[in-house]
């Protein structure tokens, strides 16, 4: 257990952080797999630079790595022009 003021604090932070994180990791994940699920080529268009962008935000917020976010957009380009 932490004894100092700043140490308390810092996991008081730490703790909020990690709530957010996953809130916004999760809604990203299932805005993925929809965006996988969708069938329709203009509604897959349309949602596909609101994910993309939702993933460069966890990349910028180290959530997830940068090449992880890379490679989520490029096989997510690659789904979007098949269909």
């Amino acid at each position: 257990m932490a004894h100092h003021k700043a140490a308390k604090k810092s996991i008081r932070q730490s703790e909020k952080r990690n709530e957010a994180n996953r809130y916004y990791g999760k809604t990203t994940r299932n805005a993925i797999r929809k965006l996988r699920a969708t069938t329709d080529s203009k509604e897959a268009d349309k949602m596909l630079p609101e994910v993309v962008s939702m993933i460069d935000k966890l990349a910028k917020r180290n959530v997830i790595h940068k090449n992880k976010a890379a490679n989520l957009k490029s096989s997510l380009m690659k789904k979007a022009v098949a269909k």
